[in-house]
């Protein structure tokens, strides 16, 4: 029941009307019985700055990000984690006696399914990233940490390509990242043993679409992994058809679901009821 001592949490994003969040994250928070609610606050990118200062204002207690936000975020904030700069992204965002903290809980959510898997010798393997954006910092963090021997990041700016590649450069994390164009994709997914998209083609509600089509996919390896990190719907096309090739395939809903309840462990402080914000999903889906 919301009252007025209700405390705020939300998900900013623009798009955001797609987003799962407030059904797990409410369905927690009913859970465990604490006066918070968590809504979506659908914000264009000329507006975030506009936003956060109207968050402060009303005493929105945190909040995550995610498309097209999470570096954004960065210069608004008071503090940021030592993961966060690393990565160069922010997704969860909370408020203290120190200001406006924040910190990236997508790295441990989207490495969260590939440890479940018994895939061996991660240290022998190459990984292809879809898209250079917020999300894409996160996996190529994640992939860094399994200790995979090639990440190669796919895109269609040049320009902020040699951007992304170079932010690395410096990176206190053992990271060595190759960019290539778009035009380079066929060969490169014949290497991939790990495939990630992380770019929004393919969301709900452009379903039919996907950011490799299926002559690509048929140099994909039988048993290789593809991971979309879209969740909505399930399962995507990309996932569909990397499956029709032998593929293992992933999609978005745990990383959504683990990066959410690291979150709400830091709003809350206490421990997070994974399993209810995971059923409260299935149920939905």
């Amino acid at each position: 029941m919301i009252k007025g001592t209700t405390k705020l949490l939300g998900i900013v994003g623009y798009p955001v009307e797609h987003s799962m969040s407030p059904i797990m994250h409410n369905a927690a928070i009913a859970h465990l019985g604490v006066d918070y609610v968590y809504v979506p606050f659908p914000v264009a990118p000329d507006q975030l700055a506009s936003a956060y200062r109207g968050f402060q204002a009303i005493g929105v207690q945190g909040f995550n990000l995610t498309i097209p936000h999470k570096q954004a975020i960065i210069p608004l904030l008071d503090n940021v984690s030592k993961l966060a700069t690393a990565v160069g992204a922010v997704n969860t965002v909370w408020y203290s006696d120190k200001g406006w903290s924040g910190t990236n809980t997508d790295v441990a959510g989207f490495l969260a399914p590939l440890k479940d898997l018994n895939f061996p010798n991660w240290h022998e393997k190459i990984a292809v990233i879809l898209g250079n954006g917020g999300a894409s910092r996160a996996v190529v963090a994640g992939c860094a940490e399994l200790g995979m021997a090639e990440i190669h990041i796919v895109g269609r700016n040049p320009q902020k390509l040699e951007e992304f590649r170079q932010s690395w450069l410096h990176s206190p994390l053992p990271i060595k990242v190759n960019v290539h164009n778009w035009q380079e994709l066929n060969p490169l997914i014949k290497q991939a043993d790990l495939l990630v998209n992380t770019t929004p083609v393919g969301m709900s509600p452009h379903i039919d679409r996907s950011p490799v089509d299926a002559e690509n996919f048929e140099g994909l390896k039988s048993g290789a992994i593809a991971y979309d990190l879209i969740y909505t719907p399930r399962p995507t096309r990309f996932l569909q058809l990397a499956k029709n090739q032998g593929a293992v395939a992933i999609d978005g809903l745990e990383m959504l679901i683990q990066q959410g309840a690291a979150a709400l462990e830091i709003w809350l402080q206490q421990p997070i009821p994974i399993s209810v914000m995971r059923q409260s999903l299935i149920i939905d889906n």
